[in-house]
């Protein structure tokens, strides 16, 4: 979860099938109990993926995040990178939560702020959710089922919030056409008919036909409880109230922010975190390699976005043993992946679209990354753990990782430009990998005789650069280079931002290929109202398939990441909901 790393990572990004199996053995009958609390321990290389390692509840110090790139949004309701979903669990708590476990355990959902699981009736159309005695705002203020109610309410104004997942959107407008709270004719702001509160301890959903992935979008960070009193639209990202164990002190675009500990945060009706620093420092850098050397070093602690470390940092930490014993090589459950605009020529042609994915060198892709610790080839647009999902599902015969000039130069003919064309890639600028990549591409169109150019644009502007179509359409923008992880654990969670066409925004938006086809909207339906993930995930095969058929993406790899943490941490883990390095409930050694 990218426009970023988006676990577009609710959340949950899932880890492969191999690593689910053998998290699944660490699990230990303590399920109810934090990973500090008799959790399985371990040490050494990969040892995160699996278990705890380094298990302690000792309090204090100061926690040191560091990221090449920055937060997209601090505010819940706008938050979508999937590393900010992570830091999130530092101040944000939702009515559910993915629990704070390694591994296949960290993917379930658990009462967080609600008292116990929901209660459904209405055919599971309707959700009715306690909430919890003694939970607090960061001011004192009790948490009330208003305060969730007009929380979700928010995600709906999107001419003010745009950039978050607006998955609520769809199952709780039901025609009302809600325009969100600031344009709320009500006078308590509370409009959306949709959601009741029939008292402050509970909140009822009322949905227009039953969803078996609605628990997933609750544990949103976009679910969470907002006080109506000290909402400011645009600039609550600057500083939104807390409900965790840490508070936003200080926060600078660009720079970073400061979480200090939150004196009405109670331990005690959260099972999710562990609140064990003092404070919580996260730093805004342009020099990851600089960043990587502080890791080394023992300067800092955890590069929090995730992707892990540079060339040079990562050769230096495998070629020391004792560098290496602190580094984990996990599958993040996100694919890398070029995308093309469907509304920009010629890739409105598909025969176009094929002579990019026969052109491309998968090998050469696969190094531009990082080599075979970056991630395995790149099949298809459905990463392996998710239901559905088929990694031997390879169309395009990308795994053979070699380029297919003559399918190319076919291809080109097919869509009436034998000679090849010229196009823009769109690419992060403050993401090395991404524009390595981009270069391997340019290197290999150039050989059909496609000529392409490299934009490369602030990171930080994702939102409004490649996720204003209308941008896009004016930049001509043929390929972006994007990575996506799931929002949580389904085919839906992964799939729909990217090929619904009713997710299509005017800004903020994350279906680049601008792909809307009735079919694929219509699966997206038929396995919303499967019984279960695993009823649905049938639907999710065909749609991937029918993806890869219309050649709308060119995949790069199931992503892995090289990623090296301090020593001095406690609690590390890697939590399969986020492909990450948990943060609920890490601590440090003084």
């Amino acid at each position: 979860m990218d426009n970023v790393i988006r676990r577009k990572q609710a959340l949950a990004i899932t880890a492969v099938v191999a690593a689910l199996s053998v998290s699944a053995v660490a699990c230990t009958k303590a399920d109810d109990k934090k990973p500090t609390d008799k959790a399985p321990a371990a040490s050494g290389f990969n040892a995160a993926t699996t278990a705890v390692v380094n298990p302690s509840t000792t309090k204090g110090g100061e926690l040191k995040l560091w990221s090449p790139q920055d937060v997209d949004y601090l505010d819940p309701a706008r938050a979508y990178y999937g590393f900010v979903w992570n830091l999130q669990r530092l101040y944000i708590r939702q009515l559910f939560a993915y629990d704070s476990k390694p591994g296949a355990a960290g993917t379930k959902l658990v009462p967080d702020l609600a008292a116990a699981d929901p209660v459904l009736s209405n055919d599971g159309k309707t959700y009715t959710v306690k909430i919890k005695d003694g939970v607090k705002f960061e001011d004192g203020t009790p948490i009330t089922s208003k305060d969730f109610k007009y929380g979700i309410e928010r995600v709906f104004a999107q001419d003010v919030l745009s950039g978050g997942p607006t998955y609520l959107i769809d199952i709780l407008d039901q025609g009302q056409k809600y325009p969100g709270p600031y344009k709320d004719t009500d006078p308590n702001k509370m409009g959306l008919k949709s959601v009741e509160t029939p008292d402050d301890k509970t909140i009822v959903f009322n949905l227009a036909s039953a969803n078996s992935d609605f628990k997933y979008l609750l544990a949103m960070p976009s679910s969470s409880p907002v006080p109506a009193g000290k909402d400011t639209g645009a600039t609550y990202t600057n500083k939104p109230v807390s409900t965790g164990p840490y508070k936003v002190s200080e926060f600078t675009a660009s720079k970073g922010a400061t979480f200090v500990r939150n004196e009405n945060w109670d331990p005690k009706t959260d099972t999710i975190r562990t609140g064990l620093p003092d404070s919580v420092s996260f730093t805004v850098t342009t020099n990851p390699d600089d960043m990587d050397a502080r890791l080394l070093s023992g300067d800092i602690d955890l590069a929090v976005d995730g992707t892990g470390m540079q060339a040079a940092g990562k050769n230096k930490a495998l070629k020391d043993e004792a560098l290496k014993a602190n580094a984990d090589n996990p599958f993040t459950g996100y694919i890398r992946y070029f995308a093309f605009p469907t509304t920009v020529a010629p890739f409105d042609n598909i025969e176009c679209r094929k002579a990019v994915i026969y052109a491309a060198d998968p090998k050469s892709l696969q190094t531009a990354r990082g080599g075979p610790t970056s991630g395995d080839l790149g099949a298809n647009m459905l990463p392996p753990g998710i239901p559905g999902a088929d990694k031997k599902y390879d169309p395009y015969n990308l795994t053979k990782g070699e380029p297919q000039l003559d399918k190319a130069k076919e291809a080109l003919k097919a869509c009436n430009k034998p000679d090849g064309f010229t196009t823009t890639i769109a690419v992060r600028n403050n993401r090395a990998p991404e524009v390595k990549t981009a270069e391997s591409l340019q290197a290999a169109l150039d050989k059909v005789g496609i000529k392409a150019t490299i934009d490369q644009y602030d990171g930080k502007l994702s939102s409004s650069v490649i996720g204003s179509p209308e941008n896009v359409k004016t930049k001509g923008y043929g390929i972006i280079v994007m990575g996506w992880g799931a929002d949580y654990n389904s085919g839906s969670g992964f799939l729909q931002p990217l090929v619904d066409g009713s997710f299509i925004l005017p800004n903020g938006n994350n279906n680049y290929t601008m792909i809307n086809d009735p079919e694929i909207n219509g699966l997206f339906k038929t396995a919303a109202a499967a019984a279960t993930p695993e009823a649905a995930a049938p639907f999710y095969t065909q749609i991937n398939q029918k993806i890869m058929e219309k050649a709308l993406y060119l995949p790069i790899n199931f992503d892995k990441a090289f990623v090296y943490h301090n020593p001095r941490l406690t609690n590390v883990y890697f939590n399969d909901s986020m492909g990450k390095i948990d943060l609920a409930t890490i601590g440090v050694m003084k």
